[in-house]
């Protein structure tokens, strides 16, 4: 195949997204997609993986090393053949809204339909660690400070370039945050645009598109506030990125929240049998990614100390970028009815990827702050749980109520924030 082209639409065709893919946790989820769709799928049906990197070279190096991972698979599992597998390379710069726009129309008129979206790629604008603060924390606090760590330093105030190839104050343009552009908006706008592919009908399929957004551990409630949406002024934006994206998803279902999800998943007048997507929470664990530069040696002592944590019993330390993989490739698999059956039972949940002390993998429900396993008050199913928080305590009505309100008033500001840039982007033709 040619860059840019896909192949026919074929009920037996299955098409995930994935962004972010040239290397960490993102390489990691191509790679494991590709190995449990040939595992758990029949011969009858193949795999198309669009994934996107921010260039043509990592394009390029991305899809050799992709070819060449299924290559080896496919020798292993013999009887299946790598020809089932289509990639198809496309380049994003998510802190460009015009590059995200650019994607949109491309796939809009390249893809008959879209089975899932994996949101990977992100900024941490991080600048080093509060060696003191993390010294004394993993002396005084393991596993929990290797966890849930709170000795990051990140930038404050990192925008993007002005989206109109002018400067913001030429162009009246107001600041878009780096960190909540890359992590949040850009993906928001994304997913929004190709809703209609998202949405479109199989007859051979009762499953739904997904929009899979991935968190983190670290969405602390104390590093967001509404006043500050995109994190512009907060000295923890990373973490601010992801309890917003926490609090999207996971409100998103929620009558109070239908004005504005029922806008963001709005297909066009001509969409008929349109399936409004689903949209879900994810979250790798503990990786040892490269997401904070660090020294060689300081690398390897990271590494070890999360293997350390995993030995002495954090479900949370998956070390790897390939197990961190497990829940988001989960969620884009598994049939409509396991998703719906296991929400229907513990309510919309956070899930993560998990492992046990051998290090073998597996999906679990994650608690969030104002939310807990499920967003259903009275559910003490995480009393003497694993991998929880040791400040969090069990949900209460009025936390439930506050996260809901929360919810609420970001689904209005984000509609607004995209309504706006989207008139923005139009009027600067």
């Amino acid at each position: 195949m040619t860059p840019g082209s896909v192949e026919p639409h074929s009920e037996n065709r299955l098409y995930v997204l994935v962004t972010g893919a040239n290397s960490g946790l993102g390489f990691a989820t191509c790679c494991r997609l590709v190995d449990e769709f040939l595992e758990t799928r029949p011969l009858s049906q193949s795999l198309t993986l669009i994934f996107t990197t921010r260039d043509s070279k990592k394009s390029q190096d991305t899809i050799s090393r992709l070819r060449l991972h299924l290559h080896k698979r496919a020798q292993r599992l013999k009887a299946l053949s790598d020809t089932r597998i289509t990639f198809q390379p496309e380049q994003l710069d998510l802190t460009s809204l015009r590059s995200v726009q650019e994607l949109s129309k491309k796939l809009l008129s390249a893809l008959p339909s879209l089975d899932a979206t994996i949101l990977n790629a992100g900024y941490g604008g991080f600048t080093g660690l509060n060696w003191p603060v993390a010294i004394w924390t993993i002396l005084t606090g393991f596993p929990h400070s290797v966890t849930w760590p709170t000795y990051k330093l990140s930038g404050v105030g990192y925008v993007t370039k002005p989206q109109h190839g002018s400067t913001a104050s030429d162009s009246n343009e107001p600041p878009l945050a780096k960190v909540f552009c890359s992590n949040v908006f850009g993906h928001y706008l994304l997913c929004h645009n190709l809703v209609p592919l998202l949405s479109r009908p199989r007859h051979t399929s009762p499953n739904r598109g997904r929009i899979i957004w991935i968190s983190s551990l670290e969405a602390y409630a104390s590093s967001f506030s509404l006043t500050d949406l995109q994190g512009l002024h907060s000295p923890a934006a990373y973490e601010s990125s992801k309890r917003l994206t926490d609090i999207l998803a996971l409100t998103a279902s929620l009558p109070s929240t239908k004005p504005w999800t029922d806008s963001f998943l709005s297909t066009p007048p001509s969409a008929e049998n349109a399936k409004k997507p689903k949209i879900y929470v994810t979250h790798p664990g503990i990786c040892a990614t490269a997401i904070i530069a660090l020294p060689l040696l300081l690398q390897w002592a990271m590494t070890l100390a999360f293997y350390f944590a995993r030995l002495v019993g954090s479900p949370w330390h998956t070390v790897s970028a390939y197990k961190g993989a497990c829940a988001p490739v989960w969620v884009a698999l598994a049939s409509q009815s396991q998703l719906d059956s296991m929400e229907e039972e513990g309510g919309a949940g956070k899930w993560g990827s998990g492992v046990d002390q051998m290090g073998e993998e597996r999906v679990m429900r994650t608690e969030v702050e104002g939310w807990g396993y499920g967003g259903r008050v009275g559910d003490v199913g995480g009393r003497g749980r694993k991998g929880r928080r040791r400040d969090v305590r069990d949900l209460t009505g009025r936390e439930r109520e506050a996260f809901e309100d929360d919810g609420r008033a970001a689904w209005r500001e984000m509609e607004g924030l995209r309504m706006e840039w989207e008139g923005r982007l139009r009027w600067a033709g």
